[in-house]
């Protein structure tokens, strides 16, 4: 653990320990939605289903990448990942993307697609709230995946027809913003 970053996050007045839980269950949600965005991407197939697959690839490897992110954060400020996989899928911040009854339906799945990451903007959003001009590593971190959930929600949303975003898909490498955290 880093203990200096311990103390001076708690010096700046956040509840280091209600940090971590948060920081745990958004480590949880997004080590889960990789999971749930597997068996999703594996089943879009035919004319509709093809068009998302590369979307829900990009969002999928994007999700571990957060997870990556998110782990050796918890670890600096003393927390740690529960010993069993299940109680941390149990603790996700977000429910299961699991896929719809009818994996036909594009509409259905695009729906616990775009469901799951405006969880994930939720939970990311509270944790910059938190943290803004008080724990710097942790709000920087947590800005840098909102910045990329916002996207995946904005690629989603356009496919229900929700309006266009202005958002383009990525062109090279996954993860632009919270990259430079897993070096």
């Amino acid at each position: 653990m880093a203990r200096v970053a311990r103390e001076m996050v708690e010096k700046s007045g956040v509840n280091v320990d209600q940090l971590i839980e948060l920081l745990v269950k958004n480590a949880a949600a997004e080590l889960t939605t990789f999971y749930y965005y597997t068996i999703l991407r594996v089943n879009l197939i035919g004319l509709e289903g093809e068009g998302l697959k590369v979307i829900a690839e990009t969002a999928r490897i994007e999700d571990r990448n957060h997870f990556e992110a998110l782990v050796p954060r918890i670890y600096e400020l003393g927390g740690k990942l529960p010993n069993d996989m299940r109680e941390f899928h149990d603790a996700s911040a977000c429910p299961p993307a699991s896929l719809p009854s009818d994996p036909t339906d594009i509409k259905a799945m695009l729906t616990v697609l775009v469901e799951a990451e405006r969880c994930a903007v939720r939970g990311y959003s509270h944790i910059c709230t938190l943290t803004a001009g008080k724990d710097h590593r942790t709000y920087d971190i947590s800005l840098a995946i909102l910045n990329e959930e916002v996207e995946h929600e904005s690629w989603f949303s356009e496919f229900l027809g929700e309006g266009p975003s202005g958002h383009f898909l990525r062109q090279g490498d996954t993860s632009p913003f919270a990259g430079k955290f897993m070096r």
